[in-house]
């Protein structure tokens, strides 16, 4: 029986994917093999030293201490393109509120006071002010085609928009997905110079860090659209108030509001809605629990942003050593070696690497010793060691 504690409110959708006969969860247990959450913060809590994995019902994981996990050879699992249908359809409403001032319309209306024929007159007075621009022929950028990105970028096409996109780590099956009429630049700066609308869709990293700046700003055509349904801290929000107070920015659509934003008359700041719908969260807390359960049940890793992919069938009969262990030369050889020095037979094996971890699947065909165990576990470079034992 596997313990999995939740943080925050998990779909039930997503629950329904770890079968009671083999997993007991809920947000109070002790000593739990497995985290499942959505935004809870990880960073200031001390994590037992029960768990095996980690599973985040969302993509990005800066409320999850990655790297310190991936010491003790933890996964850290997320779900990516579970919300992207969620997040494209955000962006196009963001295209579509700041194209058509429809903050400053809908305030304008509100503040109206009188009866019908003075509403109407202040209207018909006062509505220029409001008028906006049609989508078909404008510009859209899109810095990172991953999942979100590609939908975007197809969308806008489909509404008539050149679309420009920009991503040197796309993945083919990511470029498989992209309209061929988007258009691919070589660099931001080319994404930049045409932009009308720029749609960022990138993770938070040390070099993604205010990406956009207040040097690159400079480089949007005047009065461009710009939309952050990224991370919060891709922008350089100063620069960006700077940029629309001078005219040279339209509006700034964004998830991620900050005192320095809010009240803006050009800016939209939403109140992180990219991931908030009831099918997004039913589809990442499905991936997510679905990832969480083979690693437990097999030790297969699927999606997780910090170990290698790593999928090997585990046959009836069976037992299993999974093995994290430091990226270094005849760590198998010397696991191989153990296990022939107890005459175990290796009935299969997979091993792969993602930087400075390696991740190893040993299949043999009994039961191995407590001393074999032992010996593998002292082995220089070893991480940590887990058997699944044969059904």
């Amino acid at each position: 029986m596997f313990r999995i504690r939740t943080y925050n409110h998990i779909s039930p959708r997503g629950l329904d994917r770890l079968p009671r006969s083999r997993f007991e969860v809920g947000a109070d247990l002790g000593h739990p093999d497995a985290i499942l959450l959505r935004s809870a913060d990880l960073l200031q809590l001390d994590i037992p030293a029960s768990v095996k994995a980690i599973g985040r019902a969302g993509t990005g994981t800066s409320n999850i201490p990655v790297a310190a996990l991936t010491r003790r050879g933890v996964p850290v699992f997320n779900a990516p393109g579970a919300n992207a249908n969620a997040v494209k359809e955000l962006v196009l409403a963001g295209m579509l509120i700041a194209a058509r001032n429809l903050v400053p319309a809908l305030d304008f209306v509100r503040k109206i006071d009188g009866d019908d024929r003075a509403l109407h007159d202040t209207i018909e007075a006062g509505k220029k002010r409001f008028v906006g621009m049609e989508l078909p022929g404008r510009v859209l950028g899109v810095i990172g085609l991953g999942a979100i990105g590609v939908k975007v970028a197809n969308a806008a096409i489909e509404l008539g928009m050149e679309v420009w996109g920009y991503d040197p780590a796309m993945t083919v099956q990511n470029a498989w997905q992209l309209d061929a009429r988007v258009q691919q630049a070589a660099s931001v700066e080319q994404v930049l110079s045409r932009a009308q609308f720029l749609s960022l869709h990138v993770p938070l990293t040390e070099s993604t860090r205010e990406l956009l700046n207040a040097d690159r700003l400079r480089q949007l055509p005047a009065r461009a659209v710009l939309l952050n349904f990224s991370r919060e801290g891709i922008v350089d929000d100063a620069a960006v108030v700077e940029a629309l107070n001078e005219g040279r920015l339209l509006a700034y659509v964004s998830d991620f509001p900050k005192t320095v934003l809010k009240g803006h008359p050009r800016v939209v700041a939403l109140p992180h809605l990219g991931a908030s719908t009831d099918e997004a969260e039913e589809h990442c807390a499905v991936m997510v629990a679905e990832q969480l359960r083979e690693f437990l049940d097999t030790g297969n890793v699927s999606r997780s942003v910090n170990f290698p992919e790593a999928l090997l069938p585990l046959l009836p009969g069976k037992h299993r050593l999974c093995i994290v262990n430091q990226n270094v030369p005849n760590m198998v050889g010397q696991i191989s070696s153990a296990l022939a020095r107890s005459h175990l037979n290796i009935a299969d094996l997979l091993n792969k690497s993602r930087g400075d971890l390696a991740y190893t699947l040993v299949d043999v065909d009994t039961a191995i010793p407590g001393a074999v165990l032992a010996e593998i576990a002292a082995i220089p470079g070893l991480i940590s060691l887990r058997v699944i034992a044969a059904r």
